[in-house]
């Protein structure tokens, strides 16, 4: 592959550190303070129960809500650890597959709010674009320790 300034590898690799950056910004702009207490799970929690998706509501219901606290803590560090993950390059392939994953949630959870679908779907894109692409073959630990090859 022929390209200008860098190689394909290269791009994908800028691919995935702006990738990490986006979650790394997801977690930093977070109010820690309320969202540690709850503020986050309750917001959502509110979203959850008007869903047009019986299995949202009941799944939301069973699983997130009588662990507020906990669902906070798994949700801010899943997002700082994929940020991190992504821009040095280490354990890519499953930082890409739990980022899709993690979008995937928050598409469903959301999916009536088209304003916040544009930001989950084009991150989801790009963590499959990076999956498939092999983005980690640049500019990562996984290359540097030949992890994934």
């Amino acid at each position: 592959m022929h390209t200008i300034w860098l190689t394909g590898a290269e791009w994908l690799a800028v691919l995935r550190i702006g990738l990490g950056l986006w979650w790394l910004e997801s977690w930093r702009h977070k109010d820690k303070k309320s969202w540690f207490a709850g503020g986050g799970i309750t917001w959502a929690a509110g979203v959850a129960a008007e869903h047009r998706w019986a299995v949202v509501r009941t799944g939301f219901a069973r699983v997130v809500t009588p662990r507020p606290r906990l669902m906070a803590y798994l949700v801010a560090y899943a997002e700082l650890a994929l940020g991190l993950g992504l821009i040095v390059g280490l354990l890519t392939p499953i930082a890409l597959v739990a980022g899709v994953l993690l979008n995937l949630v928050y598409l469903v959870l959301m999916i009536h709010d088209w304003a916040e679908q544009g930001q989950n779907l084009m991150m989801a894109l790009i963590s499959a674009v990076g999956f498939f692409a092999m983005c980690w073959q640049g500019w990562s630990l996984d290359g540097a320790l030949g992890w994934f090859s």
